[in-house]
């Protein structure tokens, strides 16, 4: 009986197993469903009882349930409605972390039913979505470049990565601005992206020492995602100077119960070097204890001094520490400084201060009651604890209003100026109600950009500029430059010459100036006795846009030179250089003999004219005034003296090197009373009156001779003196003749004013005329008036005589 029992059980489970394995091979095709990573827990896939051909009323009594293939159960079925859902998010690139580059990674499922037993086989493709960022795997990367590196060298960078697949991966890389680097992609044989960074111009360690660039990676997917990475290059340069702290001993007050992290001290060490050889790693020194170094901690890159562990103001009240500050040269140096910390007996929690947002650097013109930052303030503690009061310095051109409940918007309150201020250093202070209060503090630093709002200013509106005559073409005359308080191309000055014309020249024709510097030079050689003066104005214009200029007024005043000779116009001279003189033997002491007069083109300085002997025969006879050239007697004439005379009188000027003429007077003495010394001058002795064996007849016979002689020349001088009537006008005392400049005059060329009237009153009075000079009213201008000699000025006649007028 039993081993029937046996057999029929055993018939049983066989009949199972034939149902069984005929209900899969029914069933052995596999149902695909396709569904995108992360969707929502509760989401529905499809309807499974529907997609099956099962009836949804019979899903609980048959017992419907799912088996997962891998050991998490990320899906479940609905035996109610026969709704496949998601039970747990499905994250793809956890499912499948080895296929992030192939889109095949499936979910495989098994459904089962009972009465009979039914097994379903479902497979889902998990659909990739962008829901990964690029990352580097490391947040900053140091290059250490040396400044003889030549342009084109390559350098590796680390490569981003990111779990998505396909379009979602990796595309390119993207290098923040920078003239001195550029990047290359390079695509490997695995179908990944990565970046070198190539040199594009040569650094120079005085004027960059460290260069910080930003390498931003990118996905195509949608929306687009992005990881940055830090790149630090730094200039390599020789180590020669050791770190040096600010101060050798510090001391800080630090409450008890800090919390764990908090900022004890900041030290700074600076090191003059560049590059690695500047860079400074700070530690304990072996005389700070144990103790010191468990409850405090000291980052090592910068100097910042941190709480470590809890501090207790009755356990320790002081602590002492020493810091070393070690650069990291190939032969590093060091220095120390002491470090104090007092605790302070306080139980409060300090109120807190947070950055949200901060914009910087800004422009200088930006309009008031913008918004620059957000902060945040907050203090774990309770009640008037834990209300925080948060202000800034009432000197500084901004205010803090409240936008929300501990939310503060940092806005601008005054207009800025970077020229006056380029840089704010705008510390927040808060401080809570407790009693006593606490505070903290946070510093921003707000950089502000330059606008061309600054016009050039030259030092002094007018520059006085003397230039001495025959000056090289090109010389240097002077550098008037400007200066413009902006920044770059606002403060780069433009300089050049406003155009003027003198005298149909044009200032570009007779001065250049240097655009860059300002400096100008003469083109031309001056002239003072032509050209005494010019004035014009140099603009200064900016780089800006638009441009802002400014002009200054140049006054170019040119310098006498001694370089015209003096010129000898009186005696007159008709030939050569010597000039022929009678005079009676019987001349009186402090007679007048000679006057010599000379003139000088040059200016009153230069043209001050000296005389003196150069040859004088009888140094004891006569006298010469320096100054008004007049030769006189200082004695009479004895037996003794020699009948004639020889003087050679030197006209020197006030220049320097003074320049001379010279003139030579040839005196013959006669025993006849000469009464015109100009006829002398005109009519040479052809032999000696004069006879030393018989003096009286000598003196008779030369009376007779000198009275005839006489005769003759007043009969040709007053036939020479009669007027030629104009046909155009009869003769007048009102007739005027003009005489400029340079005109001619007798036997003279008039190089002045005064030579001119000098030479006129040689031929006039040769020709037995007393000349006036008198100044004409209303200008600068002189009335002569030439009269006959005998007759008085007020007894002129209109038909004797003439006036001349000429400009001074």
């Amino acid at each position: 009986m039993e081993s029937h029992i046996r057999g029929s059980q055993w018939i049983r489970y066989v009949s199972v197993f034939i149902c069984l394995y005929a209900s899969l091979r029914r069933t052995s095709a596999v149902t695909h469903y396709t569904i995108p990573e992360e969707m929502e827990e509760g989401s529905v896939v499809a309807n499974l009882a529907t997609d099956l051909g099962l009836d949804v009323q019979s899903l609980t009594k048959r017992k419907m349930r799912l088996d997962v293939i891998a050991n998490r159960k990320y899906l479940d079925v609905n035996r109610e409605t026969g709704d496949l859902y998601i039970l747990e998010r499905i994250d793809r690139e956890m499912l499948c972390p080895f296929k992030m580059t192939t889109s095949n990674c499936f979910l495989k499922l098994d459904a089962t039913i009972e009465n009979p037993i039914r097994m379903f086989n479902i497979e889902l493709e998990i659909v990739d979505i962008n829901d990964n960022a690029p990352h580097f795997r490391r947040d900053t990367m140091h290059l250490d470049i040396s400044e003889s590196t030549p342009t084109g060298e390559r350098f590796s960078l680390n490569n981003a990565v990111d779990p998505d697949f396909g379009t979602n991966s990796i595309k390119t890389y993207r290098l923040s601005e920078s003239e001195h680097f550029n990047i290359e992609i390079q695509t490997g044989r695995d179908g990944s992206k990565f970046a070198d960074l190539i040199l594009t111009k040569s650094l120079d360690r005085e004027k960059k020492a460290i260069h910080n660039l930003i390498l931003t990676a990118l996905d195509d997917g949608v929306p687009t995602r992005s990881g940055t990475a830090s790149i630090i290059v730094r200039v390599l340069d020789t180590n020669d100077n050791a770190p040096q702290f600010e101060k050798d001993n510090y001391t800080m007050y630090l409450s008890e119960n800090a919390h764990i992290g908090s900022l004890v001290a900041k030290l700074n060490a600076t090191d003059l070097d560049e590059g690695s050889n500047s860079e400074i790693e700070y530690a304990f020194s072996l005389y700070t204890s144990e103790k010191t170094q468990e409850t405090f901690g000291l980052n090592p890159t910068n100097g910042e001094i941190h709480v470590k562990s809890t501090i207790n103001y009755e356990d320790f009240k002081i602590y002492d520490m020493e810091i070393i500050a070690k650069d990291k040269g190939a032969n590093s140096l060091s220095s120390q400084c002491k470090l104090t910390v007092l605790v302070t007996d306080m139980n409060d929690n300090h109120p807190e201060i947070s950055i949200k947002s901060f914009q910087s650097p800004i422009k200088e013109d930006v309009v008031v009651d913008t918004v620059i930052a957000v902060v945040s303030v907050s203090d774990k503690d309770s009640g008037e604890n834990g209300i925080v009061d948060i202000h800034i310095s009432d000197t500084l051109p901004f205010s803090l209003k409240k936008s929300a409940d501990n939310y503060y918007e940092l806005v601008i309150s005054k207009p800025l100026d970077r020229e006056k201020v380029p840089e704010y250093a705008i510390t927040f202070t808060v401080t809570d109600r407790g009693s006593p209060p606490l505070f903290d503090n946070e510093t921003i630093t707000l950089e502000l950009l330059d606008v061309n709002d600054n016009v050039p200013q030259f030092p002094q509106s007018l520059y006085t500029i003397p230039v001495v005559e025959n000056n090289a073409p090109g010389a240097l005359l002077s550098s008037p430059t400007a200066f413009d308080p902006d920044l770059h191309e606002n403060q780069y000055l433009v300089y050049f010459i406003i155009e003027k014309e003198i005298a149909n020249t044009s200032m570009s024709m007779l001065f250049s100036i240097n655009p860059e510097n300002g400096n100008l030079y003469a083109l031309k050689t001056f002239d003072y006795e032509i050209e005494k003066e010019f004035l014009f104005h140099i603009e200064a214009r900016d780089s800006g846009i638009p441009p802002l200029s400014s002009n200054v007024t140049v006054h170019i005043i040119i310098m006498d030179q001694n370089d015209n000779t003096p010129v000898i116009v009186s005696p007159w001279r008709a030939h050569g250089s010597v000039v022929e003189k009678k005079i009676p033997r019987s001349t009186d002491k402090g007679s007048l003999v000679a006057k010599v007069i000379a003139i000088d083109t040059d200016s009153v300085h230069n043209s001050r004219i000296t005389y003196q002997f150069l040859v004088n025969t009888e140094a004891t006879l006569f006298s010469l005034d320096q100054y008004n050239g007049e030769i006189r007697t200082t004695r009479m004439f004895s037996y003794r003296d020699a009948r004639h005379q020889r003087l050679i009188v030197i006209a020197k000027d006030n220049g320097e090197p003074a320049l001379s003429a010279t003139v030579t007077i040839k005196l013959s003495t006669v025993e006849t009373d000469m009464k015109s010394y100009s006829d002398m001058t005109e009519v040479p002795l052809e032999h000696d009156i004069f006879s030393d064996l018989n003096l009286c007849l000598v003196i008779g016979l030369g009376s007779v001779s000198f009275l005839l002689l006489s005769t003759i020349l007043v009969t040709i001088v007053l036939k020479c003196q009669k007027p030629k009537h104009s046909k155009a006008a009869p003769p007048s005392r009102n007739s005027v003749i003009s005489s400029e400049r340079n005109s001619t005059f007798a036997d003279s060329t008039l190089v002045s004013n005064d030579a001119y009237w000098y030479s006129m009153f040689l031929a006039e009075t040769r020709k037995g005329k007393l000349v006036v000079r008198q100044p004409a009213p209303k200008g600068s201008r002189y009335v002569v008036s030439s009269l006959p000699r005998g007759t008085g000025l007020t007894e002129t006649s209109d038909s004797a005589a003439s006036t001349l007028q000429y400009s001074k």
